[in-house]
């Protein structure tokens, strides 16, 4: 048997709108396609990038070729190791100003050694990098072949077949395999 399913009447009571809302699917629909619309353009406005500051990039944002190849010569005071020119911390207390000083006395005319030699008076001489020597190139590879000695030592080793160790001749001692020792020396006997 079939049901059918008959719609109530609706009551006096009710009011008007709600006898004309759209099903509540309908409306969930809508709602939840409005929240997904609102997400995106939230999320597109997000990546847009905003317009620069005015009067365009410091030499600390974007530095030209002549600051960073004078900044990589001096290290950063932060603390992280780098030179002023690569310092990856943000908000950096000391690569920021540096890098403007760097590009004002550029500016001034003055030459990359005159600038270092600045820095060096106002730093202190630890804030002079000095390029890498045939020692600090050479060491690396050098520390690679302790390792491969341990290695091939390591592979020689384990590697090598170990000798059988002479036993002599083996007694039998169990009387079934007994009648088949004759047999196994005599074949042995024909083989040689």
């Amino acid at each position: 048997m079939q049901r059918l399913k008959v719609k109530p009447e609706a009551s006096s009571q009710e009011p008007e709108a709600r006898r004309n809302a759209p099903p509540a699917r309908a409306r969930f629909s809508k709602t939840a396609s409005l929240v997904f619309s609102m997400f995106l353009v939230t999320a597109a406005l997000a990546q847009t990038p905003s317009a620069p500051p005015p009067g365009g990039a410091t030499a600390s944002e974007k530095p030209n070729a002549d600051v960073v190849r004078v900044g990589k010569r001096l290290r950063c005071k932060c603390g992280c190791g780098d030179t002023i020119a690569t310092c990856s911390m943000l908000q950096c207390e000391y690569s920021k100003p540096g890098k403007e000083q760097i590009a004002r006395m550029q500016a001034l005319g003055m030459t990359d050694d005159q600038i270092i030699r600045s820095f060096v008076q106002n730093f202190g001489a630890d804030i002079l990098l000095s390029p890498p020597s045939p020692f600090g190139w050479i060491i690396p590879y050098l520390a690679i072949l302790p390792g491969l000695a341990l290695v091939w030592l390591f592979i020689r080793k384990y590697r090598k077949p170990k000798p059988l160790v002479e036993v002599g001749t083996i007694e039998i001692d169990d009387p079934a395999l007994e009648k088949y020792k004759d047999q196994i020396e005599k074949d042995l006997a024909n083989m040689e």
